[in-house]
């Protein structure tokens, strides 16, 4: 097993730290009326939610890591990390983390783990580590790269990389970057659509570090109006335990409601906002049922 990776989340909170405060100084100094900015009880449910993302995100990895190893073990393949490897190694699993990303915006149960990130009205740099507990949904997606030779701990120092990337787009205080980097890579600005609640925004921009599989893949918009962040039906919550778990409780509700095995089937597997023939519709896709 690799030992001399860096453990990449870890060495970046003080720079996470420091980037917030900034942020909240920026604010104060320079109050913009069409910003979204810091409320006090927002931010604490977002940090509170990063904290216990990293309790629950080192359970989750026993099973996972398991999983990843008898694969590792089974296949002959072997992907070495090595310096002209290390930009391939990010290439593909920044591939893969769009489909992940996609996946779970349009698979109710997966959304019930993805919605958390969503769950807040404001997008400043905390939003960033409003992150769910139930993150054992994503493993499948890379399984690939596992059976094509990838070490698991390369893996995950891959993905730390792609994690710590994102911290930086979630915020409003950087406008458009110049037109080369906007159009490879994910910013601020790609990243404020995909966090807003309109119509024309909906399930789109689901790139890690780049945003060129938008672009591939039909799921590209670009910012052209100011961004109303959220969901579009949204939770009047602060409560962690609530915010974590609300779609769960959702996706209960309508099982128990359902009348038919197709309709159960559709409950979970189908979009957030899917409704049987006959139903009045839920409002769009990233809708969060009955939270």
């Amino acid at each position: 097993m690799p030992s001399h990776l860096p453990d990449v989340v870890l060495w970046s909170i003080p720079a996470f730290l420091l980037l917030t405060v900034i942020e909240v100084v920026s604010y104060r100094l320079h109050p913009d009326d069409d910003a979204a900015g810091y409320e006090g009880r927002d931010a604490a449910t977002s940090l509170s939610m990063g904290l216990g993302s990293l309790f629950f995100d080192a359970l989750w990895k026993v099973p996972v890591v398991a999983i990843y190893a008898a694969v590792h073990e089974l296949t002959p393949l072997r992907v070495p990390l090595l310096w002209w490897t290390l930009p391939l190694l990010l290439l593909a699993q920044d591939f893969f983390y769009y489909w992940s990303h996609r996946g779970h915006h349009v698979i109710r149960l997966l959304w019930a783990c993805h919605v958390v990130h969503h769950s807040s009205r404001r997008f400043n740099l905390t939003t960033a580590l409003r992150q769910p507990w139930t993150s054992l949904t994503s493993w499948p997606f890379y399984l690939p790269l596992i059976a094509l030779g990838v070490h698991p701990a390369v893996l995950a120092f891959l993905a730390s990389v792609n994690l710590v990337y994102q911290f930086w787009i979630h915020t409003e205080r950087i406008g458009r970057l110049p037109r080369p980097v906007e159009a490879v890579f994910n910013t601020p600005s790609h990243h404020r659509v995909h966090h807003a609640s309109q119509g024309g925004y909906l399930d789109r921009n689901f790139g890690g570090i780049l945003i060129v599989w938008d672009r591939l893949f039909g799921s590209f918009a670009p910012e052209r109006e100011p961004c109303a962040y959220g969901l579009t039906k949204n939770i009047e919550t602060y409560n962690p335990l609530r915010v974590a778990t609300h779609e769960y409780a959702a996706i209960g509700r309508d099982l128990r409601a359902a009348r038919s095995w197709p309709e159960r089937f559709g409950r979970v597997l189908r979009g957030p906002g899917w409704q049987p023939k006959g139903a009045e519709p839920e409002p769009g896709p990233l809708a969060a049922p009955h939270g």
